[in-house]
């Protein structure tokens, strides 16, 4: 159940708003558990994507701290990672997912984006062999601080891209938010190319639920709910899903009209 201070719509998506970023982790965790739940009793199993980033830290904890949901029974998948990274280096999101997911709950099975590859081409074409083989039930997402969902940058997104997952080249602010969070020293050592999946399969996804927490994010907030849908800022697309929420708190509401 949500408890969350307000609840409405913008066009199709639904908006939360919560008290603080933990209230919006303990709140979602929580949908997640519920809904999960419901579909395991639908179907043996259920596909999951996951994001990566801060604004997904506190809602994982208290997802893999709850009880009740069988995750023998979940596959889990990502929304993207570095081209030419290992599994072990630290700001990759294998081992971000690894250390955070899978070694909490042992899920079925969790498929990983393969970052160092040698054939980078035929690693979307098996990546998006996996996603095809099961419909996904839920999509975890983040919002950029240029719009970007997953790595659909503002200057690489389609709302009509024909591929699953493709490969692509970072533009200069996500490369810039990067660094300022804290996952790499400098602005070389930030990849320059990264796999992601597309906006159209992650709008395929049954459920989505993105999280934006924070006053860092209150500008991104805004430009979502108050701008126009386009691809000039990829996250737009979400006003036209009605199978998905926004979950923010109030500072990262600040900016948006009551």
């Amino acid at each position: 159940m949500s408890n969350a201070t307000k609840d409405f719509r913008v066009d199709k998506l639904g908006v939360q708003i919560y008290d603080s970023e933990t209230e919006l982790a303990l709140s979602v965790s929580s949908i997640v558990q519920q809904y999960l739940q419901q579909i395991l009793k639908q179907k043996q199993t259920v596909a999951v994507l996951f994001a990566t980033g801060n604004s997904q830290l506190k809602f994982l904890d208290a997802l893999t701290g709850l009880n009740n949901i069988d995750w023998s029974r979940v596959r889990c998948f990502h929304l993207d990672e570095y081209l030419g990274i290992s599994a072990e280096h630290s700001s990759s999101f294998r081992y971000y997912l690894r250390e955070r997911i899978e070694k909490r709950i042992t899920p079925q099975k969790f498929n990983y984006i393969e970052g160092d590859t040698l054939q980078p081409l035929q690693e979307c074409d098996r990546y998006s062999k996996l996603l095809t083989a099961q419909p996904i039930d839920l999509c975890m997402l983040g919002i950029g601080e240029n719009g970007h969902l997953a790595f659909n940058e503002p200057s690489v997104a389609d709302f009509n891209d024909p591929y699953m997952v493709k490969l692509v080249k970072l533009d200069s602010v996500n490369h810039q938010q990067q660094v300022k969070e804290g996952h790499f020293p400098n602005l070389e050592s930030v990849p320059k190319y990264a796999f992601t999946l597309t906006i159209p399969m992650i709008c395929a996804a049954k459920k989505i639920i993105c999280l934006a927490p924070g006053k860092r994010k209150a500008e991104v907030v805004k430009q979502l709910l108050e701008g126009d849908i386009d691809v000039s800022f990829p996250a737009s697309i979400l006003r036209n899903q009605p199978q998905a929420q926004l979950s923010i708190d109030v500072d990262a509401a600040s900016l948006i009209k009551s």
